[in-house]
């Protein structure tokens, strides 16, 4: 089968949109964080609870697989970002009624984002050749990367600097919510008119030739040991940007909340720098070889800064530390694309089983919080070192194919 590249440019681009629209809501949601902490005066557990109620969303992606098999794409994403703008509406009451009332309506659009961040990725790999599936990945989530970036200047600038004459006011999310709300309600619009193709799974990747495929996705085990890799990822890539407030005070800085969420923006920058590089790098190096590599240098640079910081390094140990977001960069797609390949009509049902281990990001702060409560910072932010361990297994042998 020839590919036409020109018939998946436009899904692709938009997509792309949709990656970058996923990637603003995510980082804008951990970078609150610290503000919510002060507005709401919580402790260590608590302020990690806007991670668990958004990500803790993600275990309805296997039904939300099951539903894209009879609904499509098209209709996912509408109904995506249908829930992604009504959950915004609803934050702006329910931050009225406390921080539950808040994290309730967050909790809305965090379902939305499930539906999306399911449809996506599967989508996203149908669009070519199976050889390019990881560039693309990486492509979008570049994107995303952009986002990640704006994110936490958006929030530091709209958000946290309204209130540096006082205490922090949690109603002051309130403005920039509905604008988000809006903004995304005139996407639904656009994209009801928009026709965006369906991509039968196999009729891209398999260049017309019939192959035979297991009964269930349940069935390859690479797709479960890449589910446990994201899981894992989360806790990297959450767990970094959660403890950084918390790693600096450590270090002896005295940034203010502004200043934190400003230099956040670094960390995410490192991830998408990575991004744009890794849609040309997977075009050359395998998403096994270049997963692995980025694990085990990434658990250097988290074992060095913390070394620095003890030997009162405190700059360099900073910049490390936010500088592994580089190597966490093509993690997500290459983890994603390994765990997907060969799953043929299975990739839908596939995707819902992978991304339900984003509740990661909700799991292991959690708990990362409760050993820095009873043990300490160190400790708790040492526990990325299993993260990284599994990871590099995962893209040494436990991609393989069986």
């Amino acid at each position: 089968m020839t590919y036409n590249k020109n018939k998946f440019l436009f899904p692709l681009i938009v997509m792309a949109a949709m990656f970058f629209l996923l990637g603003f809501i995510t980082t804008m949601n951990n970078s609150l964080i610290d503000y919510l902490k002060g507005a709401f005066n919580l402790n260590e557990v608590e302020k990690q609870l806007p991670n668990t109620f958004f990500y803790g969303a993600y275990i309805l992606s296997i039904p939300v697989g099951y539903l894209l098999n009879r609904i499509g794409y098209r209709w996912g994403v509408l109904s995506s970002l249908a829930l992604i703008a009504l959950g915004f509406f609803l934050c702006i009451p329910g931050v009225t009624l406390g921080y539950y009332g808040f994290l309730s309506a967050v909790s809305v659009f965090a379902i939305g984002v499930v539906i999306l961040q399911v449809a996506a990725n599967p989508y996203v790999n149908a669009l070519g050749t199976p050889e390019t599936a990881a560039s693309r990945l990486t492509l979008t989530n570049a994107l995303n990367s952009l986002a990640t970036v704006i994110a936490p200047i958006f929030v530091s600038m709209i958000i946290v600097s309204a209130n540096t004459g006082g205490a922090s006011d949690p109603k002051a999310v309130q403005g920039p919510f509905a604008g988000i709300g809006i903004a995304t309600l005139i996407i639904v619009v656009v994209m009801f008119f928009l026709k965006l193709p369906e991509i039968k799974e196999g009729e891209a990747s398999e260049g017309g030739v019939v192959k035979q495929y297991k009964s269930s996705a349940y069935k390859y085990t690479h797709m479960w040991l890449g589910s446990l890799a994201i899981f894992f990822y989360m806790g990297i890539e959450i767990g970094i940007p959660s403890f950084f407030a918390d790693y600096q005070d450590k270090l002896g800085f005295s940034f203010d909340g502004e200043m934190r969420t400003k230099l956040l923006a670094y960390y995410w920058a490192g991830l998408m720098v990575g991004r744009i590089a890794g849609i040309f790098i997977l075009r050359k190096y395998s998403a096994r070889t270049i997963l692995s590599f980025n694990a085990i240098l990434g658990a250097v640079m988290l074992m060095l800064s913390l070394v620095l910081g003890k030997l009162e390094m405190n700059g360099v140990a900073l910049v490390l530390f936010l500088g592994t977001g580089l190597m966490h960069s093509i993690m997500w797609p290459c983890i994603f694309n390994l765990a997907l390949e060969d799953l043929g009509p299975h990739s839908k049902v596939g995707s819902g089983v992978i991304a339900t281990s984003v509740i990661g990001a909700a799991i292991l702060p959690i708990i990362m919080g409760g050993i820095q409560k009873g043990v300490g910072l160190i400790v708790a932010i040492c526990c990325l070192f299993i993260y990284y361990a599994y990871i590099t297994f995962f893209a040494v042998k436990g991609s393989k194919i069986r």
